[in-house]
């Protein structure tokens, strides 16, 4: 068996579904279908679920109204017969009613996820009932039957394997199933999500629960290119990745494949391949578990990164010094990307700054805080770059006329990492293109 998932705007218009239906029926293997909300979708009603927050129903209430027209515009280039043109007004009935209702009770967390769960059922809904008028043999699957997380937000991998399991025992005989990404239910058995870009993340896990020979990702692009093609002239798809390798590129911003999707695909030992839905017999990207040569394979950078620099007098010679730090960012659940030492300061980054204020607070307790907000880390990867001979100097001989916050290398052998201003981003990915690429 293997599993499919289409991104937002592989389902965005009425005739990217039929090319999806042509792609998924290809050929005979079983398959489960992974489909993301309309292009678009999510952010409506992430705007809406905004608006509620604050109070400003009219707002709500427009932005529901215009999502509503563009899903009524949608079915009529969608279906044909009248008989199935009902059947997906029903569908959105159904939905725009409840989006509807919200706007009369109070506005609460748990609410929230129910506004964003929409989307997804919307768009697996109309495919099943296009599937339908074209005579497609499937079967629509609840990702919230068996997509579910823990009290701390990671995915339960045995508990949605049973689930699943039981779910396709159910349905012995069909060989096409078509299921949601990004949503699930937490541990409290309330409606949840995987976060953004998480229709990447229940695609991995279900090819994890099923054994899948492989997870194919459809997007836009032929694949992970070299470099950000929306900056960078003439980049290269990249044709082979490991999962180490892979795992680099997107933790530190390649936007086609969302970072979490790689462990379960490493763990279980089972291939991603990236794909185009517009161009579908280009190669794309495998990615598994060895590499096919050694050195740079690609750029990728991350953006809104703060970096926040120590110093303190105490810490020569001082045992612990580091523990204290890293229990103020564990307290507050903030991640760390990049961390330098010296013998009197630290300077570290973070990508999320929802708790700033108060882990400087805490901090200004071991020394003088100075923070940078803006920042970019650039990173190299490739397998063992690390040992790739002169490959610093590379870098650096491209980066003369760029300001280098800081520098990470030999924390992986797959990844050289460097912090610099936000707004020198497109020049240092041009640069290093040219001097590690041309």
């Amino acid at each position: 068996m293997k599993v499919m998932k289409f991104g937002g705007t592989s389902v965005g218009k009425p005739e990217r579904m039929a090319e999806i239906s042509r792609l998924i029926t290809k050929e005979d293997e079983p398959k489960i279908v992974v489909l993301s909300a309309l292009s678009g979708t999510t952010n409506a009603l992430t705007e809406i679920s905004d608006s509620l927050a604050k109070g400003d129903r009219q707002n709500a209430k427009n932005r529901i109204d215009a999502l509503e027209d563009h899903y009524q515009a949608f079915i009529k280039e969608l279906v044909k017969s009248d008989v199935f043109y009902q059947k997906a007004k029903d569908v959105l009935a159904e939905h725009f009613e409840f989006l509807n209702i919200i706007l009369k009770i109070s506005y609460s967390e748990a609410l929230n996820k129910d506004i964003l769960a929409q989307g997804e059922l919307l768009s697996t809904k109309m495919f099943s009932i296009y599937l339908q008028e074209e005579n497609i043999p499937h079967v629509w699957l609840a990702a919230l039957d068996f997509m579910s997380i823990d009290v701390f937000g990671e995915p339960q991998v045995q508990n949605i394997k049973v689930k699943l399991a039981n779910l396709l025992e159910a349905h012995q005989g069909d060989t096409l199933f078509i299921t949601q990404g990004y949503i699930c239910r937490n541990a409290k058995g309330e409606v949840d999500n995987l976060k953004r870009g998480g229709s990447d993340y229940s695609a991995s896990l279900i090819a994890a629960a099923v054994h899948a020979s492989v997870c194919e990702i459809w997007t836009d692009i032929n694949g992970m290119h070299n470099n950000d093609p929306r900056i960078v002239k003439n980049t290269k798809p990249i044709q082979h990745l490991s999962f180490d390798e892979a795992a680099e590129l997107a933790y530190f911003g390649a936007k086609i494949l969302h970072p979490a999707s790689i462990w379960p695909a490493q763990h279980f030992n089972f291939p991603v391949r990236l794909l185009n839905t517009m161009e579908p017999d280009a190669a794309g990207t495998l990615i598994e578990g060895h590499s096919d040569s050694e050195g740079v394979k690609a750029i990728a950078a991350k953006d809104s990164i703060t970096a926040i620099k120590i110093k303190s007098s105490r810490m020569l010679l001082a045992y612990g010094f580091l523990r204290k730090i890293f229990e103020v960012f564990e307290k507050y659940q903030t991640s760390i990307d990049m961390i330098t030492t010296s013998e009197v300061a630290v300077s570290l980054t973070i990508d999320n700054d929802t708790f700033l204020k108060e882990i400087i607070k805490e901090l200004e307790m071991f020394g003088t805080i100075e923070t940078d907000r803006n920042q970019s880390i650039v990173s190299i990867v490739g397998y063992h770059i690390s040992k790739t001979q002169n490959l610093l100097a590379k870098v650096f001989d491209s980066l003369t006329e760029i300001p280098v916050r800081m520098v990470s290398f030999g924390g992986s052998q797959h990844n050289i990492s460097i912090l610099i201003s936000q707004e020198d981003k497109e020049k240092t990915l041009q640069l290093l293109n040219k001097g590690l690429f041309e």
